[in-house]
């Protein structure tokens, strides 16, 4: 469908570092600074290899994603991918509405921890935390892409520096009363491949936002050269900087004491001075106040590009003459999101968007399946061998039975 009449563009200002710092954010941000301790929970010594397992799966995923963003650079880019390979437009509105969804479910459960670290921080009500985080960071996403991505870039460095401070310390200073390096490796038959397998559907959470990149294709100054790239150096830099974390804190911190925690890594500065626990702490807010930031700007893009292409109601696709930002879908986004985290638990919002992602995952490596079988496209693109989207679709759909299991 064609766009709504005059109705003002987004604006086209995003270059390639804003781009990966943006996937970034949202990767990096979303995950670990919440969910280590419950991937300890369950895989216990293992968690490093739930991680690199969930790295797998997304790998494949992210290829198709690369190829599918340049040949479709728009907004609503998952409904759009799956309208043109599968040609329903049923499926395309319910895949729209489900990315939409996976970012709402993701930033409530990472306001829960942008909370709790508030509360650690300024002894207040976490929940009151929680909603203040949603609340500011909806009328920043509101307010301009160009501020709301800035601003995120540069949460996303400062958010990256605390990670490299977290094993830096774990690894020099902290008193190393976790377990040996010689306990991560996992005996080749038994029980805890199950329980490995069952974590690995929480640390996949923690990779979740690379494919918020391609939402925000109609911002960026060349989204058929910027995005493959972008979506390629998130993927390798999360991956490198998840397994470097979770075993520094394996190392640093008893595991009974790491299982099942919502500040996690917040437990490596226990023996701290002071002072180093009030800049740790006030990194961790920074860093999940940049994953809700950020899950606003991608639901409420899609939103905006579903509506703008009628599968929505127009409301959604208005576009503020002054921000030039989606205001509705950004105010109908932060109210989902307040819902969501005041009933709902941190460890089960972290499950169902896996789940909703894995789901998204299995269709839109299905339309590359398609599109390939068609013939070569119309335009200039990324390409990947046809091998890649059917392992993405097979990765996918393992780790979905998985989360339905475990």
């Amino acid at each position: 469908m064609t766009e709504l009449p005059h109705n003002p563009p987004l604006r086209r200002v995003l270059t390639l570092p804003l781009v990966v710092l943006y996937g970034l954010g949202v990767t990096v941000g979303a995950g670990i600074y919440v969910l280590i301790g419950e991937t300890v929970a369950k895989a216990g010594a293992f968690a490093p290899l739930s991680f690199v397992l969930a790295a797998i799966v997304v790998g494949f995923t992210a290829l198709s994603y690369a190829e599918l963003s340049t040949r479709f650079p728009v907004s609503a880019g998952a409904a759009v991918y799956v309208s043109a390979g599968l040609n329903r437009v049923w499926l395309a509105q319910a895949v729209g509405l489900a990315v939409a969804l996976s970012g709402i479910v993701s930033a409530a459960a990472v306001a829960i921890g942008a909370g709790q670290y508030l509360a650690n921080l300024l002894s207040v009500p976490s929940d009151l935390m929680a909603i203040f985080v949603i609340v500011a960071m909806g009328g920043l996403a509101w307010w301009g892409i160009t501020q709301s991505v800035g601003a995120a870039a540069t949460i996303t460095v400062v958010e990256i520096a605390g990670l490299i401070g977290v094993i830096i310390w774990s690894l020099a200073f902290a008193d190393p009363s976790g377990l040996a390096v010689s306990e991560f490796a996992p005996p080749l038959t038994g029980g805890h491949w199950a329980a490995i397998a069952g974590a690995s559907i929480l640390a996949f959470f923690a990779f979740v936002g690379f494919e918020d990149i391609v939402n925000i294709a109609e911002e960026t100054l060349d989204p058929r050269h910027i995005l493959p790239r972008a979506i390629a150096l998130t993927l390798i830099l999360t991956t490198v900087v998840y397994i470097a974390v979770v075993a520094a804190v394996l190392l640093a911190v008893p595991m009974d004491d790491l299982a099942g925690s919502e500040a996690p890594l917040a437990l490596v500065f226990v023996a701290a001075p002071y002072w180093v626990q009030t800049v740790f702490s006030a990194v961790a807010v920074i860093a999940t106040i940049n994953g809700v930031l950020i899950q606003i700007i991608m639901a409420s893009r899609v939103l905006y590009g579903m509506a703008n292409r009628g599968q929505l109601p127009r409301l959604f696709a208005q576009v503020s003459a002054t921000t030039r930002t989606p205001g509705v879908a950004t105010a109908c986004v932060v109210l989902l999101i307040l819902g969501f985290s005041q009933f709902a638990p941190i460890e089960a919002l972290a499950s169902y968007t896996s789940q909703i992602v894995l789901l998204i995952f299995v269709f839109v490596n299905l339309s590359l399946i398609a599109l390939k079988r068609q013939g070569p496209a119309a335009v200039d693109h990324f390409e990947t061998p046809f091998f890649v989207p059917i392992l993405g679709l097979m990765t996918s759909l393992a780790l979905l039975t998985v989360s339905v299991w475990f």
